[in-house]
């Protein structure tokens, strides 16, 4: 690979993409709303649990939980009491994830903020660097292991909010949440000083995927986790202190098809992307 090449092209389509239009389009523009750090930390939590699928679809879910939890998501939380709280989220239900999933979701949340305060003192507990995906295992450990009441029914719509890396998931929502919390630039909210941008991994879905082996990114054929901690990898080469600078734009051409795989892999030359 010529990663001479590819950083300076990366570099351009870094520096002329425009962050602020596709803000409109992404779910980081739902705890941009807020101004205090804890609503923020929660309300991006929540944002980036329920970003898979059709953009519409799950926009309108965020919002409406948003809405239903008042000024206040970190407020709301903290003081949750289920029984009394739990009419708030009637209705709500979104792909695997029925209201009782939903509502244990956020039961979980608030055991977790009333034990620790904070979401980051929650990743951070089981943190071991420098491999993120003991934040991310701990925290998922921690959370399935909080007790829900019997009367709530939880499928495995309750469990998709809860991927591991040690199960092989990529774990492109809670990357994607680390990358909000942790980078300082752009328009992530840097407010996370116990992990540095240097040991994040890349959000990885197909379009990442898709566009990282045009690259070269990746050999690897499957979207899981190691394909993702490879992909970054690779991108520390081009910028060891910040390997996910180039990710919203990479997935924002992905997601419109610049890249054609199967073209570029015929003759990576060709790809449009390095042309």
């Amino acid at each position: 690979m010529d990663y001479h090449r590819l950083k300076h092209t990366l570099e351009h389509l870094y520096s002329t993409f425009d962050f602020e239009k596709r803000i409109q389009s992404d779910p980081i523009r739902f705890p941009r709303k807020y101004r205090k750090i804890e609503d923020i930390e929660v309300s991006a939590l929540i944002a980036s649990a329920f970003a898979y699928g059709r953009v519409e679809l799950f926009s309108s879910v965020i919002e409406e939980i948003l809405k239903r939890m008042g000024p206040s998501p970190y407020g709301f939380l903290i003081n949750l009491q289920l029984k009394k709280h739990s009419k708030y989220l009637h209705g709500v239900q979104y792909r695997f994830s029925s209201e009782d999933d939903i509502i244990a979701f956020l039961y979980v949340l608030s055991e977790i903020l009333k034990r620790y305060k904070t979401l980051e003192k929650a990743f951070t507990y089981s943190f071991v660097r420098p491999h993120i995906s003991t934040a991310i295992a701990g925290f998922v450990t921690l959370a399935t292991s909080i007790k829900i009441p019997s009367y709530l029914r939880i499928s495995r719509g309750f469990y998709h909010f809860f991927p591991s890396p040690e199960r092989g998931s990529a774990c492109k929502r809670f990357s994607l949440y680390l990358r909000w919390m942790v980078r300082n630039r752009d328009i992530d909210f840097g407010i996370w000083k116990d992990i540095t941008p240097s040991e994040l991994v890349i959000p990885l879905d197909t379009h990442i995927a898709r566009i990282s082996r045009c690259l070269g990114l990746t050999s690897r054929k499957s979207a899981d986790w190691k394909m993702a901690v490879e992909i970054t990898e690779n991108l520390k080469r081009l910028d060891p202190a910040d390997p996910l600078k180039y990710d919203f734009a990479l997935c924002h051409q992905g997601i419109i098809g610049i890249c054609r795989e199967a073209m570029c892999q015929q003759d990576p030359s060709q790809c449009p992307i390095l042309c």
